[in-house]
């Protein structure tokens, strides 16, 4: 159990420092941003890894045209949600999802292929780049049409979903944003009634205490007129 808890950590935090903290940190309006996160998730479900960030840029581009805006720094983070280590298994899902909806699923390859496949490019001697190249090549040559096929679902679903999602929470949390700015705001202007600005610390003590001896000094001299 606390393994599992360590590999989720360790998966939890590039996910929130990569993705979620970039839109908690944007003050963009929650509808740009969410759309940058329908675009970013729909090149990602795509067998284009490796140029997914290009994609985004043109897209970005043809809806400036069209005067449809997206942030275009949170669409190019979304696309690493596919990567170099989360292609192969997310190829493999697009493959089959191809077939399926192709109705040929009785010539499916089967995930051992697969593993041949990525011990050929991967652990051979080539660079990273040239290895994804080359297993773009073998895929697209064997699983071409079933891979893009099955890829459609998965762009448009994850798309839609994660905009979605990404504008309820950004509502939320630029909600949550403004309501704690308005508390420190008010208790800003609260203290500042009470507290000169140009006071420090140090002299707001020393007042309170040249008060209290005051007092003190007013009870002693009211005492000694009393006995007069």
């Amino acid at each position: 159990m606390k393994k599992d808890l360590t590999v989720w950590n360790k998966i939890k935090r590039p996910v929130e420092y990569r993705l979620v903290v970039p839109l908690k940190r944007s003050v963009q309006d929650p509808v740009i941003l969410a759309r940058g996160v329908l675009v970013g998730m729909m090149w990602a479900m795509t067998p284009l890894v490796g140029i997914q960030m290009t994609t985004v840029l043109i897209t970005w581009m043809i809806a400036k045209k069209l005067n449809w805006s997206f942030s275009l720094p949170i669409a190019i983070a979304f696309t690493w949600v596919t990567n170099v280590f989360t292609m192969v298994p997310v190829y493999y899902v697009f493959y089959v999802t191809g077939k399926l909806m192709m109705g040929d699923w009785h010539n499916i390859t089967g995930w051992e292929s697969v593993k041949n496949i990525v011990e050929t490019t991967f652990f051979g001697d080539y660079t990273m780049w040239e290895s994804i190249v080359l297993f773009s090549k073998m895929l697209l040559k064997d699983w071409g049409l079933a891979m893009a096929l099955g890829c459609i679902p998965w762009s448009i679903g994850s798309g839609w979903i994660s905009y979605r999602w990404s504008l309820k929470f950004l509502r939320l949390w630029q909600e949550k944003r403004s309501k704690a700015a308005e508390k420190r705001h008010y208790w800003r202007s609260t203290l500042s009634k009470v507290i000169h600005p140009k006071q420090t610390l140090q002299q707001v003590k020393q007042n309170h205490q040249k008060k209290k001896r005051k007092k003190k000094n007013g009870k002693k001299r009211f005492v000694n007129y009393s006995r007069h």
